[in-house]
């Protein structure tokens, strides 16, 4: 587990770095408003809090991806996406059934 959490930290920075790059400072990744990549990339973060749950470890912070946090809280509560995110705690409960654990 904790190689995965190493290898998705790495990816996360990543993802950081692209995001200031790209936004040069405004809040969403093409500039004032969601884009493509911002609803590509966006349609990740229900899983991504799942899997959050699940490893019980935070890839999104204030304090090792703060541009890439604060992007994501201003995605899931822009009013035309904030009705389509996924609970988390649902969306984890549907993962459970879907790829149930192995018995031992």
């Amino acid at each position: 587990m904790k190689e995965a959490i190493a290898q998705v930290e790495e990816k996360t920075e990543i993802l950081e770095k692209a995001f200031v790059d790209c936004s040069k400072g405004k809040p969403f990744f093409n500039g004032y408003h969601i884009g493509f990549l911002d609803i590509a990339l966006g349609s990740f973060l229900g899983w991504l809090r799942v899997t959050e749950l699940d490893a019980n470890h935070k890839f999104l912070d204030e304090t090792k991806t703060p541009s890439l946090f604060k992007w994501a809280e201003r995605f899931c509560n822009d009013p035309a996406v904030k009705p389509l995110m996924p609970e988390t705690t649902k969306l984890a409960e549907f993962a459970r059934k879907l790829f149930p654990k192995p018995q031992a």
